[in-house]
């Protein structure tokens, strides 16, 4: 499974803000700060809602630490999805947030 840095994150949603960015945490730790483009999927929510997914792009999953996004990352790997993890999520996160 891929991975990437909140760094190299952070560079790749200056170049493309489409990028299909999914943020696995509950809705009250996304409501307290979250990346702009984040779509929230609750992990407790994510096996329901993972055909809600696009798959037509590659997926950027994010969380607090990383442990829920390698989780969910995993998970979408296993299903075919072009998925990559975002090491360290939020507490690593130096960008803007909402």
């Amino acid at each position: 499974m891929k991975t990437i840095t909140t760094t190299e994150l952070e560079a790749l949603l200056q170049a493309d803000d489409s990028l299909n960015l999914i943020d696995v945490r509950e809705v009250d730790e996304y409501a307290g700060g979250h990346i702009k483009q984040a779509k929230n999927v609750p992990l407790s929510e994510f096996g329901a809602k993972v055909d809600e997914l696009d798959r037509s792009k590659p997926i950027h999953v994010i969380c607090a630490a990383g442990g829920r996004s390698m989780n969910a990352s995993a998970y979408l790997d296993s299903l075919g999805f072009d998925v990559t993890n975002v090491d360290g999520g939020m507490m690593s996160w130096q960008g803007e947030v909402e």
